[in-house]
């Protein structure tokens, strides 16, 4: 059965920095695309960015302030998120897969707030 579980979300100012994980079981994250996907009160999912089969990347949104990046042994997802912003509040997601119908965790909240 494919689990994901997010943490390290939280309440941080604008301009700080977080970094949620997503631990993976049932299935190798290596051997699937993998992606996380944000979702803010009233508003649709938004795609932040992705990680391949191959281990090459993409992203949707700010690369620069966004990172994913997986731990092969630990079986796990994670996304560096540098320099937040208000506008970045959001239920953070991971994903496996890319598309809109990929199989998604719980989800762990961000809230970027002074």
């Amino acid at each position: 059965e494919v689990q994901l579980v997010e943490s390290g979300g939280g309440r941080v100012q604008p301009g700080g920095s977080l970094r949620p994980s997503c631990a993976a079981s049932g299935f190798t994250i290596s051997a699937r695309h993998m992606s996380w996907v944000r979702q803010a009160p009233g508003k649709g999912p938004e795609w932040v960015s992705a990680i391949y089969k191959s281990g090459d990347t993409h992203s949707y949104l700010d690369s620069v302030r966004f990172t994913i990046s997986r731990d092969n042994v630990k079986n796990t997802l994670y996304l560096q998120m540098n320099n937040l912003k208000p506008e970045d509040t959001a239920m953070y997601y991971c994903a496996a897969g890319i598309t809109q119908g990929a199989v998604r965790g719980q989800g762990t909240q961000v809230t970027v707030s002074s």
